[in-house]
């Protein structure tokens, strides 16, 4: 069944002798199809498995699935989601004294 809802080119009857219009015709057709079968369109699942998602947004399209602690997340474009964010700094030294 298919997963789109795209209207599929029809190809034209062959002359029993070479036209150049059929030929035309026919390669108008195959790029028809190709660009349906290029264009992702939309979506519809009534079950889906996903395995191997990666644990961070690093090198993902805008709109790839990855995982972090079991939940599924949607990469975006302005919001960074790098594994492994960590950081420690110090600055002076601070006394306390009591009286």
């Amino acid at each position: 069944m298919p997963s789109r809802n795209v209207v599929l080119p029809t190809f034209p009857t062959p002359p029993v002798d070479y036209d150049p219009r059929y030929f035309a015709e026919v390669v108008r057709a195959f790029s028809l199809y190709l660009q349906q079968q290029q264009n992702p369109g939309e979506g519809r699942a009534t079950n889906i498995v996903l395995t191997v998602l990666p644990d961070n947004d690093q090198g993902l399209e805008p709109g790839a699935l990855f995982h972090r602690d079991g939940i599924v997340h949607v990469t975006l474009s302005n919001i960074a989601a790098l594994g492994g964010i960590s950081g420690t700094g110090s600055v002076g030294s601070v006394t306390v004294s009591t009286p």
